[in-house]
């Protein structure tokens, strides 16, 4: 089943995330290998792509998972907890309809 991850960062969370984000990524491209990666990718703080030095909010992950626990213990498993970026993580089901 399909799983939306949204985590949302800690207040001045960017450069904690710019060190981590090597580590975040490789997680993803491993879910992507596997063909369990819908999308992936932050939410700037402002409605721009490169948001400067405001940041991101948080990020968005739609992967694939046998279960709600186990696409909750990958989300909190991310680098980006360890490394103080993540504040909090909400993990749903998704069902994907269009395209």
């Amino acid at each position: 089943m399909w799983f939306v991850i949204f985590a949302e960062d800690h207040d001045d969370s960017l450069a904690k995330r710019k060190q981590a984000r090597p580590a975040h990524i490789k997680r993803l491209e491993a879910l992507k290998e596997q063909g369990r990666l819908l999308v992936a990718g932050p939410c700037p703080a402002i409605a721009e792509k490169d948001p400067g030095i405001l940041g991101f909010t948080g990020s968005v992950v739609i992967a694939e998972f046998d279960t709600l626990e186990q696409a909750e213990q990958w989300a909190h498993a991310d680098p980006y907890w360890e490394a103080g970026v993540y504040r909090s993580a909400h993990v749903k089901p998704f069902n994907p309809v269009l395209p």
